[in-house]
């Protein structure tokens, strides 16, 4: 007999730190979370493995796995190997034991989707992780400033060259243009309760998933609840300098269509009264209202799991679990805030 999963559906899209922040905290409030992960990294131990096989980047996906897996002994065990990032200096130093995982049953089964299927019933996952296309992507950006006339745009490509140039990044598009998305994918979206979008790197792990066709337009038709989360700060390199507006204007540029009901902000990000009144005006271009919640470790840039899983809860209708309910948590161990090296974060 299946078991009724607690909660409402949510599907959570992005990549990296974001991504896993935003299912570290829906995981409070409900078991039936789907991850709709980016596959366009290009660094570090996926950049290798994508390289060389020629197979969707793995990091981001084992980074979501990790995220969902069960709150038990056995799950935080599985976690804390799939983590585990070997060191030295030979073929496999920099590689992290799930890549090589997620790489080999993928391979194995020549199906990423029933890899990662195969996986989170390992891990105890609740929910499911997918990518958002069949294929590997690749990340190609409009940059101005990297020439002495200001005007002038040059492309960069490639998701580790786009968050790290010293240029400011106009638009991204992917290549291939139109790639084919994930058929389970575009079911978890139409069946949703609440979609989430964002946190994340903007350009390279957040908009991306407007870009394909099959995605955006099963964004468009849900009925779901959509919540746009915004950052906690700029980006070095990929959105240095942007302000809480500018992150809106620039997903409007992308995706002029695209509707939402929630901008969730940081209150603490976004203080005075003339930039709310900006944010706000952003925001109506997808028709959303800005909640402001105070959403960070206090002195960080990171995301606490319960400040942001009550905001999340609030605009699903549902109430958090009682404190004292056991549901222990899985920690990614990083060094810093979520605004991580380019490259590292999904890697």
């Amino acid at each position: 007999m299946n078991r009724v999963p607690r909660g409402p559906s949510v599907v959570a899209l992005g990549g990296g730190h974001g991504l896993f922040a935003t299912l570290t905290a829906v995981r409070r409030f409900s078991d039936d979370v789907t991850a709709v992960v980016t596959v366009a990294d290009d660094g570090g131990s996926s950049g290798r493995i994508r390289s060389e096989l020629d197979i969707i980047p793995p990091g981001d996906l084992r980074m979501a796995l990790a995220a969902l897996a069960a709150p038990d002994e056995r799950g935080g065990l599985w976690t804390e190997l799939l983590q585990h990032r070997f060191r030295g200096n030979g073929a496999l130093a920099g590689h992290s034991v799930g890549n090589l995982v997620l790489a080999g049953l993928t391979e194995l089964l020549e199906d990423p989707v029933a890899a990662l299927a195969e996986l989170a019933g390992v891990l105890g996952v609740q929910g499911a992780v997918l990518p958002m296309a069949q294929v590997p992507l690749e990340i190609a950006a409009e940059v101005t400033g990297l020439e002495d006339d200001p005007r002038v745009v040059r492309t960069i490509r490639g998701q580790v060259a786009v968050a790290t140039t010293p240029g400011r990044v106009r638009r991204v598009r992917l290549l291939p243009g139109d790639p084919p998305a994930v058929p389970a994918a575009i079911r978890a979206i139409q069946e949703a309760d609440v979609l989430v979008l964002g946190p994340g790197s903007w350009f390279t792990s957040v908009i991306p998933h407007l870009l394909v066709p099959e995605l955006y337009d099963a964004l468009q038709r849900s009925s779901a609840r959509k919540v746009v989360v915004l950052n906690l700060a700029a980006e070095p390199g990929e959105t240095a300098g942007f302000s809480t507006e500018r992150h809106l204007q620039v997903l409007a540029q992308h995706a002029p269509d695209f509707r939402a009901d929630v901008v969730l902000a940081d209150a603490a990000a976004v203080r005075a009264r003339g930039e709310r009144d900006n944010v706000g005006r952003a925001a109506d271009r997808f028709g959303a209202r800005v909640h402001y919640r105070e959403l960070s470790v206090p002195g960080t840039f990171t995301h606490d799991p319960e400040r942001l899983a009550e905001a999340l809860a609030g605009f699903a209708g549902v109430a958090l679990p009682e404190p004292g309910r056991p549901r222990s948590e899985h920690t990614l161990h990083v060094a810093g805030p979520e605004r991580t090296a380019a490259g590292t974060e999904g890697d």
